[in-house]
């Protein structure tokens, strides 16, 4: 017989290292003659896209696509250090020091540009589809790179270097007070499994994901990265065991640790929520580790709603299912 459950489970995650750690991101970004500009970071990007997020920043700020933007990561004779490509930083940590890097080497070319038109002060100068001009008078703009062009050719520097430290502080261990992280990623996910109760096998139907992210710089790589870590969460809960028998994996390979594919995968749907964050670059907070986190606990929380048994110990095996059957039976 084949039963239905739902469970809901949420969560909340603190950003960085955290602590007090020291936590520090580097960037420098450079806008070139021709109006396109590069970033050079220490942050790896393995996958979660943190590279299209700090082209996105920078195009923001300058008018400009994302493509007009080279990042450089990782070179460690020529880009400065971002800390490691973990603890769901670097769309907030590193994000922010290209966010200031970007704002200071285009402070000299807003200075220069509010001269050239006859302009009071920067503020009233805007980048916007590769122009560069007076906000609100189409007739007064540039191309972009003519006014890069000149401003350098009369000794303008368009560069600027940045860094963002995360303000954590450590906790008191007498008291417990203190602020070991900022900020907090929060989530909330529902699963609906089906539990077949002669063999133990769960299959995950469906996952409801809904995801507090500040702001969504990329909202396509937000909904891809909800989607791998309702993947690895589904593989924490149900398959991934690592055996060990006097200090030895007894599973070291693919056949017998056993990892998700796309037929495990369920029916995902993603609500992004955007809470800014003063702090984040545009507001902007991680999503990395979150976005797993609620996936157990609600897929175990289903397991008990479809057949009342609870399961303690992960994951959540189809002999576990079937051995506390049978222990309620009794």
């Amino acid at each position: 017989m084949k039963k239905r459950g739902i469970g809901l489970a949420c969560a909340w995650y603190g950003t960085g290292y955290g602590n007090g750690f020291p936590d520090v991101s580097s960037a420098i970004v450079e806008i070139h003659d021709d109006g396109s500009a590069t970033v050079l970071t220490g942050a790896i990007d393995v996958g979660q896209g943190s590279s299209n997020v700090f082209a996105q920043i920078v195009a923001e700020e300058l008018g400009l696509k994302s493509e007009d933007v080279a990042v450089y990561a990782g070179d460690t004779d020529a880009t400065p250090d971002s800390g490691t490509s973990a603890a769901t930083r670097h769309t907030y940590n590193t994000g922010n020091a290209v966010l200031h890097a970007v704002r200071r080497a285009k402070a000299p070319l807003l200075a220069y540009a509010a001269r050239e038109f006859g302009c009071p002060s920067p503020e009233g100068i805007e980048l916007k589809d590769g122009f560069i001009g007076v906000s609100g008078d189409p007739s007064r703009r540039k191309p972009l790179g003519e006014m890069c062009f000149w401003a350098r050719l009369r000794g303008e520097r368009l560069l600027g270097m940045a860094n963002s430290t995360a303000k954590t502080t450590a906790v008191n261990p007498e008291n417990g007070q203190g602020a070991p992280y900022w900020p907090y990623a929060f989530g909330c996910q529902v699963a609906e499994v089906e539990v077949d109760t002669e063999t133990g096998r769960v299959r995950v139907v469906k996952i409801v994901a809904a995801h507090d992210v500040g702001k969504a710089v990329n909202p396509a790589q937000v909904e891809s990265q909800i989607a791998g870590g309702i993947a690895q969460g589904l593989g924490y809960a149900l398959l991934e065991e690592v055996q060990l028998q006097e200090g030895k994996i007894k599973n070291p390979t693919f056949s017998g640790y056993l990892i998700p594919t796309a037929m495990d995968v369920p029916d995902i749907h993603s609500m992004i929520v955007e809470e800014g964050d003063a702090t984040g670059p545009y507001g902007a907070k991680g999503l990395g580790e979150p976005a797993m986190l609620p996936t157990v606990a609600a897929i175990v929380n289903a397991i008990h709603d479809a057949v009342g048994v609870r399961i303690t110990s992960l994951p959540a095996t189809p002999e576990k299912i079937l051995a506390a059957l049978v222990a309620k039976e009794e």
